[in-house]
């Protein structure tokens, strides 16, 4: 199992949603950055947290727009990119 797969959010709700919207593509070997892996993340990141969140919110290449949390609010996937983006 990838570490990827078991890292969860401290904090029950924010958990709840990366677990239906987040973690079938940055749980796994895929496209996606693995979630806490600093390589995967490293690029990305340079580009800054708002550049971030809005190829979260519109989507970009095989991510769906808003990663698949349509109810999601800018401080939600704020806080869903920092985890993932955190190494561990």
């Amino acid at each position: 199992m990838l570490a990827a797969e078991r890292l969860r959010p401290t904090r029950p709700e924010l958990a709840a949603v990366y677990e239906r919207s987040c973690l079938a593509c940055h749980g796994v070997r895929s496209a996606a950055p693995l979630t806490g892996h600093a390589p995967s993340w490293r690029a990305r990141l340079q580009q800054g947290p708002d550049v971030l969140l809005s190829h979260t919110r519109e989507g970009l290449r095989g991510m769906p727009a808003m990663g698949l949390c349509p109810d999601c609010s800018d401080d939600e996937l704020q806080d869903l990119i920092t985890f993932m983006s955190t190494p561990r």
